[in-house]
């Protein structure tokens, strides 16, 4: 007769999830305290760091930059319905960014939520949807541990996402058994007929072209992606929102953006006979307008790790894949080719120097001014377009914006990615609007001395919106000013060091304090305040 196996021991649902996070590599978990999370939080263990934002949105953004930098989920501990809440528009660009993240929220006890608590979530699983791959309120204090391994395996699943568990106050300290962590593979190789196929198609195209997004940088295949691009000798262009750097910029190959409107990409890419769109959507478009691209004059392939972009794609062929297997198999099938490379993109003349200040100039500056090996993050969309022109990123691990389009998300998420490296200067890069949605994560960066820049780019107001307002020719249009913020004192009275800059003369010195001090330094740049270009050919 067989003997039984023995069972478990028991503990409780708070030591096993917290042996889970050590298994998984979690060493810090993102927050705002609210009394629903108290048991959880209580008695802390020293081997892993709470990192405390000072508003929920701001906790969801830190933990996404520190996902993004290191490549594994952050872990987030929300306040009940107003906390979640309060962290939607950051959970939908994780969403957006594809971005691992676990994300608990307190709850408040089983006992009083059929009586309509004070702090109780109706319906918990259901607020974050759809903008979690996977949501629950376990049924059973002692289900909470395996529900966070699953949040877990689903969350670090291409396309990677957030996942939400809702844990009542009192389950934490309920007894459960451990739960034991597995191994889940994360590649998906692709199918080789298909890659055959895209592999004979830019081996026989007249004019092929490469077009690449997020994926590719978030997979640390940029090294592949230069490969595959010298071996078809074909021009490289950047998807359209594109909130990584897949490709060096200053690379021979390199075209540049491609803009969000679909007659000016189809304008663009109709030139070539084969086009690869590879991590990056099919396209994302941002204004109306015929696609003529998809017409069928050209031949359209994509590989992507998104079965839902591929299913939308209208026209070509998908190969559903991660990048690094995607590409390893395309290298090795696509035959060196007798095609002339295209002429090297031209660098275009440093901006003059005028008063007031052109954002260009000091754009210009700060891209001269970065130590190598910095890192990027950008929330300035009325600037995109310069940046894109004077700051040319060199490729793996050196750039990020926010995918969804949505404000609040760089200036915490810079504090997650200095947080994740502290050998290497983050250079957060951001408007005066963008700045004041989390401008309160400051103060964790200063709390903990992280190396970080921060250039507010002030143009006193929403830019963007002024120069949609022109796109769209609508006039008259109220709350696009911001008058009177002073952003060197709000830094300051948060610990960090500031400064505002007025006059180009005074760029250089400021900026080569700033990237060298030890800590938080804030830079208030005074700018031009003329409506800017978001919209320019050829990106």
């Amino acid at each position: 007769m067989p003997k039984k196996p023995k069972p478990h021991a028991t503990i409780t649902v708070k030591s096993a999830t917290l042996d889970l996070l050590r298994a998984f590599g979690i060493d810090k978990v993102f927050g705002n305290p609210g009394s629903t999370e108290l048991p959880f939080l209580s008695d802390w263990p020293d081997d892993i760091d709470y990192v405390l934002a000072l508003q929920e949105a701001s906790a969801v953004a830190m933990a996404d930059g520190y996902a993004q930098a290191t490549r594994n989920a952050g872990f987030v501990n929300l306040h009940s319905a107003a906390g979640v809440g309060n962290a939607l528009g950051n959970i939908y660009t994780a969403f957006k960014n594809q971005t691992p993240l676990v994300i608990t929220a307190g709850q408040q006890a089983r006992s009083l939520l059929p009586l309509q608590a004070f702090l109780g979530a109706e319906r918990a699983s259901e607020f974050p949807r759809p903008y979690v791959k996977y949501s629950i309120e376990p049924a059973r204090a002692e289900d909470v541990p395996a529900a966070i391994a699953r949040a877990y395996y689903v969350a670090m699943q291409p396309p990677c996402g957030p996942t939400f568990v809702s844990v009542p106050i009192d389950d934490w300290a309920h007894p459960a058994a451990p739960v034991t962590p597995r191994s889940v593979t994360r590649e998906l190789g692709p199918e080789r007929a298909a890659i055959q196929a895209l592999a004979d198609a830019l081996a026989s195209a007249k004019k092929p072209a490469l077009v690449v997004g997020p994926s590719v940088d978030r997979a640390a295949a940029v090294d592949l992606m230069v490969q595959v691009a010298e071996r078809a000798k074909a021009p490289v262009w950047v998807s359209p929102f594109s909130a990584r750097c897949s490709f060096p910029e200053r690379h021979p190959l390199f075209a540049g953006f491609l803009p969000a409107s679909p007659g000016q990409v189809s304008e663009t890419l109709g030139a070539y006979d084969v086009v690869a769109v590879i991590g990056a959507p099919v396209f994302t478009f941002h204004v109306e307008g015929h696609a003529a691209i998809f017409d069928g004059g050209t031949s359209l392939f994509q590989i992507t790790d998104d079965a839902d972009a591929a299913s939308v794609t209208p026209l070509g062929s998908s190969i559903i894949a991660t990048m690094t297997p995607a590409l390893t198999l395309l290298l090795d099938l696509l035959p060196p080719t007798k095609r002339t490379a295209p002429p090297a993109r031209p660098v275009p003349a440093p901006p003059q120097a005028a008063d007031p200040m052109p954002a260009e100039y000091l754009l210009d500056a700060l891209s001269k001014a970065m130590p190598a090996g910095a890192m990027l993050v950008e929330e300035a969309p009325s600037h995109r377009i310069a940046m894109q022109k004077y700051m040319p990123m060199p490729g793996q691990d050196s750039f990020a914006t926010m995918a969804s389009g949505g404000l609040g998300w760089s200036l915490p998420a810079s504090v997650g990615f200095a947080l994740a490296n502290a050998e290497r200067r983050t250079v957060c890069l951001i408007g005066d609007g963008s700045a004041m949605y989390s401008i309160q994560a400051l103060w964790s960066a200063a709390q903990r001395r992280l190396p970080l820049t921060v250039v507010v780019l002030n143009n006193g107001g929403y830019g963007a919106m002024r120069s949609f307002s022109q796109v769209m020719q609508v006039r008259d249009v109220p709350g696009l000013e911001l008058p009177g913020i002073d952003y060197v004192t709000l830094a300051q009275s948060m610990g960090c060091a500031a400064e505002r800059v007025t006059r180009c003369e005074d760029v250089a010195p400021t900026l080569a304090r700033a990237l060298k001090h030890d800590g938080v330094f804030v830079i208030e740049a005074m700018l031009d305040s003329a409506v800017p270009l978001l919209y320019a050919k050829n990106g």
